[in-house]
């Protein structure tokens, strides 16, 4: 299924720019600074949007500056006026199921606890047939640890291997963005920044 919305999820503001649950934003960031565009405020999208263009196709970008909770509004309103059905989005956030270094594509399934993806959900109606960008950052290890965690910063070991890991996706968006996920979840489930 081709992707014509990337979502970027993360919480507005500086004080928020560098921690982990910015993962999804720093991947469209990269994005966007990879096929050389500007993100720029879009009030009735409720977030920042950019478009490019991967391999002869339009490919919208936002990151929703809303807070976490609030994503789904920026993605209902820039998907209903596109007309961009869920299927052909693709969210990329931060996973606490996976360590830094990983990077996992999937399709469909719950919010697995991640309030970004619960609103997204609600707000398409329900609909959980999007992609998902998932972006290793680790886990405490304590269920009450979490909220902290989130909103802390990596140190910078964790950060390069969460570089590392957004650098292999926007290698591998063409062939994301084209439709052939299963090629791409093949070649990025083998990828681990622990072993480069």
């Amino acid at each position: 299924m081709r992707i014509e919305l990337i979502v970027g999820l993360g919480n507005p503001g500086q004080q928020y720019e560098n921690t982990r649950h910015n993962a999804g934003h720093w991947l469209v960031q990269a994005a966007a600074h990879r096929y050389n565009a500007i993100l720029k405020p879009e009030s009735k999208f409720h977030g920042a949007a950019a478009r490019i263009n991967i391999g002869n196709q339009d490919v919208r970008l936002l990151f929703p500056t809303t807070f976490m909770n609030r994503s789904g509004q920026g993605v209902a309103a820039l998907s209903q006026f596109f007309k961009i059905k869920p299927e052909n989005i693709l969210v990329a956030h931060d996973e606490l199921d996976l360590p830094p270094g990983i990077i996992r594509l999937k399709t469909g399934g719950g919010h697995g606890g991640h309030n970004g993806l619960r609103d997204i959900i609600s707000s398409l109606g329900n609909n959980k047939s999007f992609h998902r960008l998932r972006i290793g950052v680790g886990h405490p290890g304590s269920s009450d640890k979490v909220t902290g965690y989130v909103l802390g910063n990596p140190p910078q070991k964790e950060r390069n291997l969460i570089t590392d890991c957004l650098d292999e996706a926007i290698r591998h968006l063409p062939v994301i963005v084209s439709g052939n996920q299963q090629k791409v979840m093949n070649e990025l489930h083998r990828f681990d920044a622990n072993n480069t």
